[in-house]
């Protein structure tokens, strides 16, 4: 047996969690959907299957707003109960070599063929082997009954899923590569976009509206892979500001005066509510209503926007994108990515470079203990107020685990 956070399809449950968070998060992890149980190791699905130990497994804002009720109806179709959350993991397999998991369940993962030689679990156009195959549906390792996640003793992965680290990667650096492939993913989807700007002879200004772990890691991408950007970053804590310009943001200025900062940059005018220029492109990684409402305001006509932050339901006035023709995009997971000097590279390569040559373990601000999963949970949900930005649980030996708050 092992011990697991696991998650049940519990519709009442899951509106008590929703009801109690509006209170604050400590109430929803209390009452939600989520249990700390014994529970059988999940078994292998077939071959090229191997067994994982999680060392460090970080807590998502997706792993959140399941947790606290408030994660959109979409993934309820995508998803399989019940299942064990945990997808930024660091672990070891069964010959003891250390190693960090893509988690998307791709088509190797499930038997299907690749869409194209060589591909990545996260490439590909249609959707349906993610549902399908051989295990039940999940769109990632953690949403998916069959394999188990990183909030427990022991998940199972396929060989296409895992990555041998290098010795000089600490577990600290290790349990970032996750969301580090998610920000880079962001900061090269708008290789297009500097593309244009650079053929006009401009400088490419790239806003990134948003400091938590996700806007951070795609400054990060932004810096090493498109140099020469002009980046101009809206954050709302002064820990977030300082760790932007640690990790080379050339503007940083609180959220609030994201536009004014891209205006003065530009050189452009305000017409209403909008600039009548703006960034040549943006990066929004919070995902609510009135972030891409803001991001829509100060992204240039023809520019484009990527959604990092997850969205759900949200209110937004279209009608500037469709008179500025904004390409807004969104911005999941990784794969295989177009460089800008037109070669291909799995993201989690880069990734697991950046990590290797970037102090990210600055980002990892606490672990905690399995068992103390809902003080880990409600630090988690108020990271930023307490200036803290990721944080994650520990499943080493004992001796090693620890409880560190941000200074």
């Amino acid at each position: 047996m092992i011990r697991a956070l696991r998650i049940d399809r519990r519709p009442a449950k899951l509106a008590l969690a929703r009801l109690a968070g509006s209170f604050g998060p400590a109430g929803a992890v209390r009452l939600g959907p989520l249990e700390l149980s014994s529970i059988d190791p999940p078994a292998l699905p077939g071959t090229g299957w191997h067994r994982i130990r999680p060392l460090l497994s970080g807590i998502c804002g997706s792993d959140l707003s399941l947790v606290e009720g408030r994660a959109s109806t979409y993934f309820l179709d995508w998803v399989s109960f019940p299942f064990v959350p945990g997808h930024e993991v660091v672990g070891l397999d069964e010959n003891g070599r250390r190693v960090v998991i893509e988690p998307v369940l791709g088509h190797a993962a499930r038997d299907f063929p690749l869409p194209f030689p060589n591909a990545a679990p996260g490439d590909g156009d249609d959707y349906a082997h993610l549902v399908g195959g051989a295990l039940e549906p999940g769109i990632q390792t953690g949403f998916c009954c069959s394999t188990g996640g990183g909030w427990s003793d022991e998940l199972v992965a396929h060989e296409s899923q895992i990555h041998q680290l290098p010795d000089e990667l600490s577990d600290e650096r290790a349990v970032l590569v996750e969301p580090l492939a998610g920000g880079i993913h962001a900061a090269l989807s708008l290789v297009p976009a500097v593309a244009r700007a650079r053929s006009r002879g401009e400088t490419p200004v790239v806003a990134v509206l948003g400091a938590g772990t996700m806007g951070l890691a795609a400054i990060l991408g932004l810096r090493r892979y498109l140099p020469d950007v002009r980046i101009v970053v809206g954050a709302r804590y002064p820990h977030q500001q300082t760790l932007a310009r640690a990790f080379g943001a050339d503007v940083v200025v609180a959220d609030g005066e994201l536009a004014r900062a891209v205006r003065r940059e530009v050189g452009c005018h305000v017409v209403g509510d909008y600039l009548s220029g703006g960034s040549h492109a943006t990066i929004d990684a919070v995902g609510n209503s009135n972030s891409i409402a803001s991001s829509l305001r100060f992204t240039r006509p023809r520019g484009t926007i990527a959604l990092l932050g997850m969205p759900a339901a949200v209110d937004v006035d279209l009608t500037g994108l469709w008179h500025r023709e904004t390409a807004v995009v969104g911005a999941y997971t990784y794969g295989t990515e177009t460089m800008p000097d037109g070669t291909r590279r799995r993201t989690f390569h880069l990734a697991i470079e950046t990590a290797v040559d970037t102090p990210v373990d600055k980002l990892l601000s606490a672990t905690y203990r399995l068992e103390d999963y809902e003080d880990a949970l409600s630090h988690a949900s108020t990271a930023g107020r307490r200036g803290a930005v990721k944080i994650a649980f520990d499943l080493r030996s004992p001796d090693s685990r620890r409880t560190q708050e941000a200074s």
